[in-house]
Formats: structure tokens, sequence, C-alpha cells
């Protein structure tokens, strides 16, 4: 019998922070982590770390902006592998820091949408012949409830008054694009889901820190990927349920 192949899994921006628990936790599992990286050096840091608790895992040298190593990475998983069964797109970045949305700059808001949402599609877009490879495939986007158009135009809301446009806005076109990739992969079985992992203590979290662990703010990332057999799809979720786009 031909030997049973290893769930693979490619997290974006999994160096740090809720990316590397991510990474930490489905590979103690049992899952091939193919760890997405901008800096090689954090990189090394992060599968070194890996390696420590045994968990098979590889470095990808991975810019979500840069539409060449998106391809590299590609083509290097596909030589080497032949197939891909998760995609975590979880890279994410944040530049706006609730400036005004009357003075904010395009620039401010073009970072924001060229990481959080273009960044997401083209990585998306290049890995979807690996996922159609394999037995099993999801693709799981990190998004944030303060994308939830939902949440920032209900009055009773804690994210009413919450005003971070570029963030915001980007992070709810990656609510529509969950919504769109779902409807377009369900005919050959990829699952596509959002998750907000929370306000958690990281890097991201800034100058207020986070009001959850990095443990927690991954458990709803690691509850999807860990079960490869779930027909979930379309859904926007956190620990505490689903939440409004």
């Amino acid at each position: 019998m031909p030997e049973k192949q290893s769930v693979l899994t490619l997290i974006t921006g999994a160096d740090k922070g809720i990316g590397f628990e991510t990474a930490m936790e489905l590979g103690r599992l049992g899952q091939h982590i193919l760890v997405g990286s901008r800096d090689k050096s954090r990189g090394f840091r992060a599968v070194k770390r890996l390696h420590q608790q045994r968990i098979k895992s590889d470095l990808m040298i991975l810019d979500v902006t840069s539409a060449a190593s998106i391809r590299a990475v590609a083509d290097r998983i596909r030589n080497q592998f032949g197939y891909l069964n998760i995609l975590i797109n979880n890279a994410g970045v944040a530049f706006d820091h609730h400036e005004s949305a009357l003075t904010m700059s395009i620039e401010t808001i073009r970072r924001d949408f060229d990481v959080n949402f273009f960044g997401l599609i083209q990585v998306t877009q290049a890995m979807v012949p690996l996922l159609l490879k394999a037995d099993h495939a999801k693709i799981i986007n990190v998004s944030s409830n303060m994308g939830s158009l939902g949440l920032a135009s209900d009055p009773t809301s804690q994210f009413y008054n919450v005003s971070s446009l570029g963030y915001q806005a980007s992070k709810a076109a990656v609510n529509s694009a969950t919504i769109t990739f779902s409807k377009t992969l369900a005919h050959v079985g990829i699952t596509v889901n959002a998750v907000n992992p929370g306000y958690t203590a990281t890097d991201f979290g800034g100058r207020f820190g986070g009001t959850q662990t990095v443990q927690q703010g991954a458990a709803r990332i690691v509850s999807l990927a860990r079960d490869l057999d779930s027909e979930v799809t379309g859904t926007f979720s956190e620990n505490a349920g689903k939440l409004p786009w």
C-alpha cells in the first residue's frame, strides 16, 4: 500500500504571534507545517523552535505582496510535495493606527490592503491548484471582528465608535473574498472560512497589549484546521461562535 500522505499546511506570517502558535499546535497534532515568513532570520528561528518540539516543518520565504515570491513558494511546494491540504492566510498588518478617516492617506490604506486583501487573494489563487491535488483541502482566512459590517453599524456594539478605515475595510474585503471563494470552490470540495482570532497579546496588539493569550487567539483557527473531514464552509466565526458579516 502507498504511504499515507502527511497533512501539509501552509501558514502565512507564521514566524511569530498567532501564526506561530497555530503552527506549533497543528504541528503537535501531526501536521507538516510550511512556515511562511517574509523575514528569513525570524523564519529560521521559528522553524528551529518547531524542530525542537519534533514538529515536521519547512521554511517558505514568502512575501505576500510579491507575486514572484508567491510563485516561487507555489513552485517549491509543487516540486517538493505535489499537493497542499490547508492554506491559512494569517499574514496581516494595521498601519492606520485609528487615525481619522478624514485625514488618513490613501497610501496608508493601500498598505493595509496590499497585505491583508491583495496578498491574501494572490496567495489563494496560487495555492488552489495544489489544494486540488489533495484528498481533503481547506482555506482559513484570518479576519477580524473589526471587519464586520454588522458590528460596525450596530450602535450597541463595542465596535460602533471604532475608526480604523484602512484596517477595517481591508478585513471587510477579506470577509467578502471568503464568501466568494467558498461559493467558487464548493463544487470541488475545498472549504473556505474566515476567523476572528480576537484581541490577542502579541506584537500586533500594539501598546494596549491585547485581552487574551496567544493560545486563545489561535484556538478557533486550530479547531477548523484539525478537522479535515469538516464540510463547514462560508462562515465567519470566533471562539464564542458565529459572527455577523
